[in-house]
């Protein structure tokens, strides 16, 4: 009986052990890939030519000029870094990939429009008022 407690506690640990491993260890490799695309994209001319667009697509402008008229107190967060650790707890690995890739690729109106769609599908509006913030403050520096 003894040895019966004993297995069964040992199985016990082990199932915690691998379900903290999985939980904590997917949440450090999608900030290390969030981290890795963000350094990419800042060296890169992305950035320059994603401003060029949203500055030549009207319905883009007012989504970002949304966020100048943001409360910085009242939002969920105000950095880059923390966005991508909320964008990283929103999206999947997979979808975050995607998405740095659509961005990498140049965008057609129609994928800019489904990016903003996708993102309005997944974050509140207080989440989504604060990416609008951050955008502003990026676009206008």
């Amino acid at each position: 009986m003894k040895r019966l407690r004993r297995f069964f506690i040992f199985l016990l640990l082990i199932g915690v052990l691998g379900f903290g491993i999985y939980h904590f260890g997917t949440k450090i490799a999608a900030e290390k890939i969030v981290e890795s695309y963000a350094e990419e994209l800042s060296a890169s001319p992305v950035v320059n030519q994603l401003e060029e667009q949203i500055n030549n697509h009207p319905e883009l402008q007012q989504i970002v000029k949304d966020g100048a008229k943001a409360n910085e107190e009242n939002l969920p967060f105000s950095t880059k870094d923390e966005a991508a650790k909320e964008l990283v707890s929103k999206f999947s690995v997979r979808e975050l990939i995607e998405l740095g890739n659509m961005a990498k690729d140049g965008l057609s109106q129609d994928e800019k429009l489904e990016m903003v769609n996708q993102l309005e599908r997944k974050l509140s509006d207080k989440e989504l008022l604060s990416l609008k913030a951050i955008a502003y403050k990026e676009l206008n520096q």
